[in-house]
């Protein structure tokens, strides 16, 4: 009964150093300009990379000679 009681607090204790942590990192973004343009600027980046990088596109299309398409036996 004791060590279930002590698995608990260390549980319980565990979980109230993580809310803690998370409540001091905060929400907030960047309070520079130079930080909201570098924000921006990934956001447009990650738009880009997820159009281009679509799985129907990488699966259904042939690999070409600039592709890093390795077969079982070697390249060809």
């Amino acid at each position: 009964m004791t060590s279930l009681l002590i698995l608990f607090g260390v549980l319980g204790g565990i979980g109230v150093l993580l809310i803690v942590t998370l409540l001091r990192r905060g929400g907030g973004g960047s309070d520079t300009v130079d930080g909201v343009l570098q924000e921006q600027q990934a956001l447009r980046q990650a738009q880009i990379d997820k159009v281009s990088f679509n799985s129907f596109a990488a699966h259904n299309s042939m690999p070409t000679a600039n592709d890093t398409y390795v077969r079982r036996g070697g390249r060809p």
